[in-house]
């Protein structure tokens, strides 16, 4: 594992001798920009493993994405080898279907610690409700980034992360299936403590998330990277594409449906991933990712 053949994977050309707010969001954005956050080898027949070398290797040296515990575990690495101060945390998605938080951790975010400051960096969300920046840990104060408007909000030792969402035109409604757009003005994200996690303690979800017949990730497959103005995503057969703040405070999403036959195409031309094992997509679930 070497920090500069991960450099150049996320094509960071940056200093990183100073690990300051600054650099820490620069290596940040390049990486969302450059790793997809996908689930693809469930669906190519693949595991998807927990240790770090061998979300190097996919990621890095294979030029594919990864889903939290393979992303932020890895930038907790990166992180760590530049000298910052950091810390694995355990949060619970919440599931709009269920209005409720998924009962055990089932998500991998890191806090990271300058200058006396905390920091939370989560580089494995994906879709619409990926940060572009670390977040400040403090409760209740709106942080605007480029997708939106984040908030924390602490309640007993307990944090939530929230989004305010922005408005969206669609200009082909025909393919739209997102039932509420306009109702849905703060979506819940997750709630998490600030108690330190091993990699060890997401084991039992790794596995029950990529095998659990009602797991969102064994009822869809999705592919989703960031881009410098937006958000692309691969949902089954759909693929959104989203351009943020186009007009009016108003998100400009696009959405068409592929046909199988271009489907490898579009991963490697929308986000430069070739897969080794054949692909079968699948959108069972009605749960939006928007």
């Amino acid at each position: 594992m070497d920090i500069k053949e991960y450099f150049a994977r996320i094509s960071y050309r940056g200093s990183y001798d100073k690990p300051d707010l600054a650099t820490l969001t620069d290596i940040f954005q390049h990486h969302i920009r450059a790793v997809p956050f996908e689930n693809l080898s469930i669906h190519c027949g693949e595991s998807i493993e927990l240790d770090l070398e061998a979300s190097y290797n996919k990621i890095v040296r294979r030029n594919r994405g990864g889903w939290c515990m393979e992303n932020n575990h890895l930038l907790s690495w990166v992180l760590k080898t530049l000298s910052y101060n950091v810390t694995l945390l355990g949060a619970r998605v919440y599931v709009p279907e269920y209005d409720a938080y998924a009962e055990e951790i089932d998500h991998l975010l890191l806090k990271v610690v300058l200058d006396d400051k905390s920091y939370i960096v989560d580089g494995g969300f994906g879709m619409a409700y990926q940060l572009w920046e670390p977040m400040e840990l403090i409760s209740g104060t709106d942080q605007l980034q480029t997708p939106g408007i984040f908030r924390l909000v602490e309640e007993s030792g307990v944090w939530y992360l929230e989004k305010v969402k922005r408005k969206q035109w669609v200009p082909d409604q025909s393919v739209s299936s997102s039932h509420n757009v306009d109702e849905e003005v703060c979506r819940r994200v997750y709630l998490f403590t600030l108690q330190p996690r091993d990699i060890e303690e997401f084991r039992p979800s790794n596995a029950h998330l990529q095998t659990a017949p009602d797991s969102l990730f064994v009822t869809k497959s999705i592919c989703s990277l960031q881009t410098v103005d937006g958000v692309r995503a691969l949902v089954g057969w759909k693929l959104t594409e989203i351009k943020y703040n186009f007009k009016d405070n108003m998100d400009l999403v696009e959405i068409r449906i592929l046909a199988d036959e271009e489907m490898e195409k579009t991963l490697k031309e929308k986000f430069n991933i070739a897969l080794d094992k054949k692909f079968v997509p699948i959108n069972t679930s009605r749960l939006s990712l928007f």
